[in-house]
């Protein structure tokens, strides 16, 4: 476990261990729970699909494209979880490949209507 006051700054770094020096990493979604099992019931957005969740959230640039980093304040779940677990999913693409997930940046996902 890492310790942290409440709303101190976090700062993490993901990066990817590969000869393949044309690859580019992106955060495409970093949730948190007070359950290490369990992502889907009380849950916090800090990104989801590339889109900014927590106001406290901030990217920062990174001297290699094989690595993002990014920072968030420290919170816990009204006071009655000791812990606060973060799962992150990261998508991998190949350098300037523009069309990629990697440069979409948020990406909102919108229901359509089925019509008859």
């Amino acid at each position: 476990p890492y310790y942290v006051d409440l709303k101190q700054n976090l700062f993490l770094e993901a990066s990817l261990h590969s000869s393949d020096s044309n690859l580019v990493v992106f955060v495409d979604t970093c949730v948190a729970s007070p359950d290490p099992h369990n992502f889907e019931i009380q849950t916090y957005d800090l990104i989801r699909h590339g889109c900014v969740k927590d106001s406290t959230y901030s990217s920062y640039y990174s001297p290699h494209s094989s690595a993002a980093r990014f920072s968030f304040s420290a919170f816990s779940f009204i006071n009655q979880h000791p812990s606060v677990y973060l799962k992150c999913e990261l998508v991998v693409c190949k350098e300037r490949d523009y069309s990629s997930r990697c440069y979409q940046g948020c990406a909102s996902r919108y229901k359509r209507t089925v019509s008859s």
